[in-house]
């Protein structure tokens, strides 16, 4: 039977006393661990000084004979003598680098370990094997707690090491989730500890898992504290519930045997990166490993499915079933899956997977599985444009460790033909324009060969067309000579390779009404969108920020924007249409001479601004070269000390390249690609000075740097480009809560278009949130903390000398701790204030507010320096201390809202308003309007659920009716609309009855959890079940001690006061036990508040 962490604590004898400690957690997990299969063993039993060693001394980290029976178990026909080679290979690990030894053991681990030896009088080579593979039940798996290791004279015990075959592969440290010191963060430390104090354990770790035993995430040697990742499914089917611990998850989800051992062998990369020393000109190589994520793991795993079936091949692994679900499946979102294509059909699917959520990564790890499962197939890795071709295989050629050989870039078409026309095997880069036929309409064919994949990243923008289409044939210098016939690369690309399997990825959702993508890719293979991807914590949000107001355009500009929207196309323009007169008036009005002074000076303000409340890097998109080179010459004007001739200093850069004709002022920032990979390193590392670069096209796409939190836009763009771009600012960095999209331009309309399409092609969650929305929560996390200083005046902080300033620190410390967990409770709102300031910084009552942030930041800086014991926060924390005072406020006037501009006002301030009800209603874009009252809805019930068992289980009931019919399409989403509307007046009228009965929010509680069966309302009055209700709450708040959840004589005690009291009431006998259930459940909801108030 499984339990819950919960259940588990309550019945578990071996709690002697009432509080949990880090030890119940740790018999919790072990407990967990064993019903996965593993054998538990207690450290002490098996140490060298035991009476059943397993260990020849303490400093010895691997079971050696465990080690040695697994071998020989696995490698039956390899000498004994070739096995005891082996094992002393993974013994001699000899870098001085911890990262390096790992990868050099993670190598022998999942490509065998090479030995030779004599047989028949001849050398032989051959694989040793240390884990088996392909049948894990074929592997000894060992959990140990209570693990002694001296190294140098340092005694360390590590929580929980998961072994198999005697190796530790697995290191887990718990702490107490009672204990509010004890958090994942200071597990995160210990690890750090251990790194230093017994690296000798830690060249065999595949993965690291910190947990609280409630919270619970994991990571690899190398990864920082924000890069630990929960695992949010134990089945891989669906999402778990986040009533149930996410340790438990995890060990179900993620440790049970045959997902190990699929995790250590494909989703573990090993990525090389190159950083020049800027003074010595040294060149090191930097490792970091990489786990996938949850969501990672299982889209590849389908994907990889999916293709062999599309491709006819058979042949499966073992460890590779069809039960490798994915954990949000296409349909769940009302969306065509791949489940009932047929064998055979060529087409892998599309993978959707948000733009910052790993997309490039899961295709490696794609790519690195299926070349196991296909028996070296050739990969042939399609983008259309230059810079993502070289962006990608960028990636894949820092992960080659996985790839098992190195992959190549086709520089021309000859060579992509040469490389194409083999046998098996090969990793090849391409763009899609290199199957352009040299001449006529039919392209050569490469080859018939059934083993070759085709991955095409952004799959929705250019692998378009089996039809033919008429347009112009023009001569060398352009002009018109006739008419002629071309086709789309869809078929061109069928020309060469009839017999490929086509896979598609894409960061964007493809378009309801595109029909071409689905008749090349096939349906959607697996979906992790915008909504999972922040509630992951795998990117941030994005805000949208308008400084129309403070740069203005004249009503020429926009109305040539507004006609030029027309005639954009959703990917780059072509050269023949940046000629037209509508796009060089447009390009010589935003790029005249005075309105690049503006933005320039703006941008200066706005950015610096910016870094003071959270220090990264910005860029900047232009619409033209010319418009980039001028911008860049006003910016060094008015900051000389930002620029430098040298490509390796200077804190602003513009990456492009130019032509002969464009002349010197555009040229001198032409950059080759060598140099533009060196300014990509640069901007990649969070140290460098570089912190700004203008573009005009380049690094759109593709570009990754989790530092980036400001993107500037002063050029037109919409559709999947516009989408592609914002997300350059969502990766997740250190203290980086969300980034921020400043336009120039108006580009606001397109958002709402951009929202419009997402949410009607089934994605969940807004692409971009309004700096309005970040401004109000600034002001609400505010008021808040104010409310803590009530009756504190610290109004005079502000204009007092520093003698002054340091008392009423002190003061205000003090009116802090009198307060009941006022320290804990003021360091959290004020650390949630710093990260809503940091989004919400410069607007202008960001910068009204800084003097009354700073001072709630120096008293919560006091507080934590006053914790002996420290607050386990460390610099990669969300820290967002105003770094200076700023003295400047910027001038701006109204900030254009997104959710005014898609027909939605302000839906997080007055939820269940009249005013707003109304406005949902006579929105035009009824999904997103149901989208964004369906989760409102959800998170006001669930801010319900935690103090009203009934009323909150019922007001769900009704949610989930609602949104299940709409999904069954029995109702539209005007009419699903309508329903939620009335269950939002529902609520509204709910509300009304607590008072009306002159009860209070929990009293009212027990009443709807007594009055929620017809016979008793049948029998008793009104006022006789609201007496009954106020003594029951009374009565169990008597008799609630601090930790009677899990006291069974506390509850069993209080259930038969329940019991009675109904009995003497005259409450209906055939409904008192489900009434006493009910109640005590209802009891247990509202523990705290309970105890508190005892």
């Amino acid at each position: 039977m499984n339990l819950t962490l919960i259940e588990w604590l309550s019945k578990s004898r071996a709690l002697m006393s009432s509080k949990i400690t880090e030890s119940a957690i740790e018999t919790f997990a072990i407990e967990l661990l064993e019903n996965q299969g593993y054998q538990y063993i207690y450290g002490p039993a098996i140490a060298p000084d035991s009476d059943t060693p397993e260990r020849s001394s303490f400093e010895e980290v691997l079971l050696l004979d465990r080690l040695k029976a697994a071998v020989a178990r696995i490698n039956p026909a390899v000498p004994a003598d070739a096995r005891e080679d082996a094992i002393k290979q993974i013994e001699r690990l000899s870098s001085p680098e911890l990262i390096a030894n790992n990868e050099a053991f993670h190598r022998l681990l999942t490509e065998g370990i090479k030995v030779t030896y004599q047989k028949d009088g001849q050398s032989r080579g051959d694989l040793v094997w240390l884990v088996d593979f392909h049948n894990p039940e074929n592997n000894d798996f060992v959990v140990l707690n209570q693990f002694t290791i001296i190294e140098n004279h340092v005694n360390k015990r590590p929580d929980v090491i998961l072994f198999v075959n005697g190796l530790p592969l697995v290191v887990i440290e718990l702490k107490n989730p009672a204990d509010e010191n004890a958090t994942t963060r200071s597990a995160f430390k210990q690890l750090q500890t251990y790194k230093q104090a017994i690296p000798s354990l830690f060249p065999y770790n595949a993965f690291l898992i910190i947990s609280d035993g409630l919270e619970a995430k994991a990571g690899t040697l190398s990864a920082g504290y924000s890069r630990f990742m929960a695992w949010k499914t134990a089945d891989g089917q669906f999402k778990a519930s986040h009533l149930v611990s996410q340790l438990e998850i995890m060990i179900q989800g993620m440790l049970n045997k045959t997902t190990l051992l699929d995790l250590v062998r494909h989703f573990i990369v090993f990525e090389k990166s190159k950083k020049e020393d800027k003074d010595t000109g040294i060149i090191t190589i930097q490792t970091v490993k990489k786990l996938a994520a949850y969501h990672q793991y299982h889209a590849v795993n389908r994907a990889v499915e999916s293709t062999l079936r599309a491709s006819g091949f058979v042949k499966r692994a073992k460890n590779e079933s069809s039960s490798m679900m994915v954990c949000e499946s296409p349909e769940s979102y009302g969306l065509p899956g791949v489940k009932k294509q047929p064998i055979g059909d060529k087409k892998g699917g599309v993978v959707w997977h948000t733009q910052g959520s790993g997309k490039s990564l899961s295709m490696v790890f794609y790519t690195g599985k299926i070349v196991l499962a296909m028996d070296n197939p050739t990969v042939l890795v399609i983008t259309d444009r230059n810079d993502l071709d070289d962006q990608l295989f960028d990636t894949f050629a820092a992960s080659k460790q996985l790839l098992r050989q190195e992959p190549v870039q086709a520089e021309n078409r000859d060579q992509l033909k040469e490389l194409l026309k083999v046998a098996s095997g090969g990793v090849v880069f391409t763009t899609i324009q290199k199957f352009q036929p040299d001449e006529g309409n039919v392209y050569e064919k490469l080859t018939d060969r059934t083993n070759i994949i085709v991955i095409a990243d952004e799959a929705h923008r250019t692998q378009y067309g089996f039809k033919p289409k008429t347009i112009d044939d023009k001569d060398a210098s352009g002009n018109v000579i006739g008419k002629k016939v071309v086709y789309g690369f869809a078929k061109y690309m069928r020309d060469a390779l009839p017999n490929a399997t086509y896979l598609g990825f894409t960061g964007t959702p493809i378009e309801s009404t595109d029909v071409n993508t689905p008749a090349v890719f096939g349906n959607y293979v697996d979906v992790y969108d915008i909504a999972q991807a922040v509630e992951d914590g795998a990117t941030v949000r994005i805000y949208y920020e308008s400084r129309l107001a403070k740069i203005s355009l004249s009503d020429e500009g926009k109305k040539l924007i507004g006609d030029l929207d027309e005639e954009l196309d959703q990917d780059e323009l072509s050269e023949t249409q940046k000629t037209k007169a509508k796009w060089t008036q447009l390009e010589a009005l935003i790029g005249s001479e005075n309105r690049i002074k503006q933005v320039a000076q703006d941008i200066i303000t706005h950015f610096e601004l910016r870094q003071s409340a959270l220090d990264g890097k910005g860029m900047i998109v232009t619409m033209s070269r010319r418009i980039a080179a001028e911008l860049y010459n006003e910016i060094i004007k008015l900051k000389p000390e930002w620029h430098n001739d040298d490509m390796k200093k200077g804190v602003i850069k513009v990456v492009m390249t130019s032509a002969s004709f464009d002349g010197p002022e555009i040229s001198r920032h032409h950059s080759t690609k060598e140099q533009r990979r060196a300014l990509a390193d640069r901007m990649k590392d969070p140290d460098d000075e570089l912190k700004l670069v203008i573009v005009r096209d380049m690094w759109l796409t593709g570009f990754d740097v989790p530092a980036l939190h400001t993107l500037y836009i002063d050029k037109p763009m919409k559709g999947h480009n516009l989408m592609q771009a914002i997300a350059r600012v969502n990766r997740v960095y250190k203290d980086k809560t969300g980034g921020l999209i400043v336009d120039y331009l108006g580009i606001a309309s397109d958002l709402k278009k951009a929202l419009s399409f997402y949410s009607d092609a089934g994605g969940k969650g807004d692409p971009a949130n309004t700096q309005e929305q970040a401004v109000q929560l600034m002001l609400e996390k505010i008021e808040v903390v104010s409310q803590m200083f009530h009756g504190f005046a610290y109004e005079s902080y502000f204009d007092a000398d520093t003698g002054k300033k340091l008392s009423l620190i002190l003061a205000a410390e003090e009116h802090i701790l009198s307060q009941e967990n006022g320290k804990k409770r003021y360091i959290d709102e004020v650390s949630a204030l710093s990260q809503a300031f940091s989004i919400a910084v410069p607007h202008d009552q960001a910068m009204d507010a800084k003097d009354e942030v700073a001072f709630f930041q120096a008293v919560k800086s006091r507080l934590v320096k006053l914790d002996s014991t420290g607050s386990g926060k460390t610099d990669e924390e969300i820290e967002t201390a105003i770094r200076q005072v700023i003295d400047k406020a910027l001038v701006s006037e109204q900030v254009i809202d997104i959710f005014d501009a898609a027909g939605i006002k302000k839906p997080d301030i007055s939820v269940l308003s009249e005013d707003f009800l109304l406005e949902v209603k006579n929105m035009e874009h009824k999904n997103i309007a149901l989208e964004v009252l369906k989760k409102l809805l959800n998170d006001e019930i669930k801010i319900r659920t935690k103090k009203n068992l009934i009323q909150s289980r019922s007001l769900m009931e009704m949610l989930e009716s609602s949104i299940k019919k709409y999904h069954n399409k029995i109702l539209t989403a005007a009419e699903v609309i309508e329903e939620l509307i009335k269950l939002s007046k529902e609520i509204h009228e709910m509300d009304k009855e607590p008072k009306a009965m002159g009860l209070s929010d929990y009293e009212y509680a027990f009443y709807t959890a007594i009055a929620n069966n017809d016979s008793a309302k049948q029998v008793m009055e009104k006022d006789k079940l609201r007496e009954l209700a106020v003594v029951l709450y009374e009565k169990v708040k008597e008799n609630a001690s601090i930790d009677w959840t899990i006291k069974e004589s506390v509850k069993a005690k209080l259930k038969v006061i329940v019991k009675r009291i109904l009995r003497q009431y005259g409450y209906p006998p055939d409904m008192q036990m489900l009434a006493t259930e009910t109640v005590l459940k209802q009891a247990e909801l509202i523990a705290e508040e309970l105890t508190h108030e005892s």
